[in-house]
């Protein structure tokens, strides 16, 4: 098995033009809005930065025969961790548009399975924050789809990112893999 770390990941990034209002609730209410970008996450953890180059062209060959989709974050739902701690998050929909990515990118990298093997399997989402108490999570994930205007974007490639250690601990991307396109082209 090769090694994984939590340093790496492979993620679908919306346009940054669709950011501001996600990084609003962010900045309010998410710990990491700090070292994430907004970001669905498709593997992670992932193979070190040092694999990039060795992996980049396997991905590619994967994503080549998955055709560029459209997305639209509309509505707000939320993971229980435990009974008093939720992450709250905005679905990417159609889902199954996504969950197909992420098998695809799976089968390259099968010891990258840490998403899958989560309760309910793969789940895509995009995190916007961290909420203690069931009634403040309801109250804010009322609040927040009250205001909130969905964003459609299309999908049409995916991210490896990655970050190093603290204090330079940031995602970056390292290299955009497109969709629906062969290697060569």
């Amino acid at each position: 098995m090769k090694t994984k770390t939590h340093t790496t990941a492979v993620v679908l990034i919306p346009p940054q033009a669709l950011w501001e209002p996600i990084q609003a609730i962010r900045h309010k209410h998410d710990r990491q809005v700090r070292r994430w970008m907004p970001h669905v996450t498709l593997l992670y953890p992932f193979v070190p930065l040092a694999e990039f180059d060795a992996m980049a062209p396997r991905l590619a060959h994967a994503c080549a025969r998955i055709e560029p989709f459209e997305v639209c974050l509309a509505e707000f739902r939320y993971f229980e961790h435990s009974l008093e701690s939720f992450t709250m998050w905005l679905a990417p929909e159609p889902a199954q548009a996504v969950v197909n990515l992420q098998d695809a990118l799976w089968r390259v990298a099968p010891e990258c399975d840490d998403v899958r093997r989560l309760a309910g399997g793969f789940t895509p989402h995009l995190s916007v924050g961290q909420v203690r108490g069931r009634a403040a999570l309801e109250a804010l994930l009322a609040e927040l789809q009250r205001g909130w205007r969905p964003l459609s974007f299309a999908v049409h490639e995916v991210c490896l990112i990655y970050r190093f250690e603290p204090p330079d601990d940031v995602f970056r991307v390292s290299r955009a893999v497109p969709l629906g396109r062969s290697p060569a082209g």
